[in-house]
């Protein structure tokens, strides 16, 4: 049975070999090449960080960011701002964050519907951008 068990595990402890032929061509491999010159790869853990510290990474930058700017502010008295303003404010943040929503789930539909590779990669751009954008404004900001 231990026999077994060390048998199925080997697999796990395979190097990864990397050489380049003659051609100039560059491979990648579990097995070393019989003649040709080789390294062993050194492969790092996955390094993994949980959202939930993201998150309160991206709040923390906005605090500090936000004191910068109080800081730097021409006026040396604090604003008040009314309710009605601030719900003003949120109002606009919300339709923000609900029109880029809207064009991710458009960039999506244009996904799954089929494309081109040149049309593949401009939609997967666009979808970058805006994830960033929402990300930055909805989710962190």
């Amino acid at each position: 049975m231990f026999f077994c068990i060390l048998l199925s595990a080997s697999p796990v402890f395979a190097g990864v070999y990397t050489w380049i032929d003659d051609q100039g061509v560059a491979h990648f491999s579990d097995h070393p090449p019989a003649k040709a010159p080789h390294r062993e790869v050194d492969i790092q853990p996955v390094a993994t960080v949980p959202m939930s510290e993201n998150l309160k990474q991206g709040r923390r930058v906005s605090e500090i960011r936000n004191d910068v700017q109080n800081v730097l502010s021409n006026s040396d008295r604090p604003v008040k701002t009314s309710a009605k303003a601030r719900a003003r404010e949120r109002a606009k943040h919300e339709k923000t964050c609900d029109r880029y929503r809207q064009q991710l789930e458009t960039i999506q539909s244009q996904l799954r519907g089929g494309y081109s590779n040149d049309r593949g990669n401009s939609l997967r751009q666009r979808r970058r951008v805006v994830s960033q954008k929402m990300s930055r404004e909805c989710i962190l900001g």
